[in-house]
C-alpha cells in the first residue's frame, strides 16, 4: 500500500519532523536502539488508534490520516524515560490521541495537545515507570548505536533535578547544554532544542514571540524566587528537565496555542510562569507539562479578552 494513500501530507509538520531528526540521534546514541524500538512501537499504536477512529466518524468514506500524528508520536516518545515499558507507552499514546484529539473532533478542533495528555495520563497513573528511574547515558566511543539497552539492567541515576533537590547538588552547565545527562529520551540537549527552535522560526512552523514570552516569564521569576532564597539558580533551571523541549515543541503547537500574536506572548508568559510555580512550590519534579495543559484551557479566554480589548482600543481611537 502506498504511504500517500494512507497519510494527509502537511508540510507544517513535515519541518516539524525535520527538526526533531537530530534531537532522535542523539538519544539513541545515549540510551541505545531501544529508543528506536520504542518509536516504532509507539507509531504503529499512534497511527493505528487515529485511523480507526477516522473510519469510525467516516460514514464508510475513504480517509488519510494527518501527517501530524507522527508528530505527535514522535514528541510523545521524546518526553519519555528511555526505559519506559512498551505497553505503558502504547496505553499513552493511545490515551492521547483518543482523548486529547479524537473526542474533540480530530486535526484541528483539539484544545490540548495530545502528546501532553497522554504523556500526563501515563505519568499519574504509573508514576513507578515516569519517576523513579533514569538511565544513565552511555559512555562509550560509539554510544548506543551498537547497543540494545534501556531495560531492567540499564544503569540508572538521578535526573539532574532530582540531584538538587534532593542534595543540591548542581550538574556541569556544560553537560546541560550538549545533552550527556540522565533525562527523558529528547529533553537532555539543550544546544540541539535551540537549533531546532532556530530552525522552526526560520521556516514559520513555530511562533518565536510564544517561545520568547513563556522563556521570559520562566528567568524572570524563577530569578526573583533564588534571590529571595527560595529555587533553582535560574541558568540550571532553564537548561535542566523539559522546560526547552515543552517550550519550543509543546507550547507553539499551531492548534492548542492562541492565533493572535498579543494572545500568544501571554499565554507563553503564563506557562513559564506556572512551571516555575508547580516546579519551585508542588511535589512535581517538573512543571512545563502541567503548565501547557494548564495554559490550553485559558487559549480561548485570553484570545477572546485580547480581541475585545483591541476592538474597544480602535472605537476609542
Amino acid at each position: 500500500m502506498d504511504l500517500k494513500s494512507i497519510f494527509l501530507k502537511q508540510n507544517l509538520m513535515r519541518r516539524a519532523l525535520i527538526s526533531l531528526v537530530p534531537i532522535m540521534l542523539l538519544a539513541v546514541y545515549l540510551f541505545g536502539l531501544r529508543v528506536l524500538v520504542l518509536l516504532a512501537v509507539v507509531l504503529v499504536a499512534g497511527v493505528a488508534t487515529e485511523y480507526t477512529m477516522l473510519r469510525y466518524s467516516s460514514n464508510g468514506k475513504p480517509v488519510k490520516v494527518p501527517e501530524a500524528i507522527l508528530v505527535t508520536c514522535v514528541l510523545f516518545v521524546l518526553t519519555l524515560p528511555p526505559t519506559t515499558p512498551f505497553w505503558v507507552a502504547i496505553v499513552g499514546i493511545a490515551f492521547g490521541v483518543l482523548f486529547g484529539k479524537a473526542v474533540f473532533g480530530g486535526f484541528g478542533k483539539n484544545i490540548f495537545n495530545p502528546a501532553l495528555v497522554g504523556r500526563c495520563f501515563i505519568y499519574i497513573s504509573f508514576p513507578s515507570y515516569m519517576t523513579l528511574s533514569w538511565m544513565k547515558p552511555i559512555e562509550r566511543l560509539t554510544g548506543g548505536l551498537l547497543q540494545y539497552t534501556g531495560g531492567v539492567d540499564a544503569v540508572t541515576s538521578s535526573s539532574p533535578i532530582i540531584a538538587f533537590n534532593s542534595s543540591g547538588e548542581i550538574t556541569s552547565y556544560m553537560k546541560l547544554f550538549l545533552g550527556n545527562i540522565s533525562g527523558s529520551i529528547g529533553e537532555t540537549s539543550a544546544l540541539l532544542i535551540l537549533l531546532a527552535a532556530a530552525y522552526l522560526i526560520r521556516t514559520k512552523t513555530a511562533s518565536w514571540k510564544i517561545m520568547v514570552s513563556c522563556a521570559a516569564g520562566f528567568c524572570v521569576l524563577s530569578t526573583i524566587l533564588y534571590m529571595v532564597g527560595v529555587g533553582q539558580p535560574p541558568t540550571f533551571a532553564l537548561l535542566s528537565g523539559g522546560f526547552l523541549f515543552g517550550t519550543v515543541f509543546m507550547a507553539t503547537d499551531p492548534i492548542s496555542a492562541p492565533k493572535n500574536d498579543t494572545a500568544r506572548m501571554i499565554y507563553g508568559a503564563l506557562i513559564g510562569v506556572l512551571t516555575v510555580i508547580i516546579r519551585t512550590f508542588s511535589l512535581f519534579t517538573e512543571g512545563i507539562m502541567f503548565a501547557i495543559l494548564i495554559a490550553n484551557t485559558f487559549v480561548p479566554l485570553v484570545e477572546m479578552q485580547v480581541e475585545q480589548f483591541m476592538a474597544r482600543k480602535q472605537v476609542t481611537v
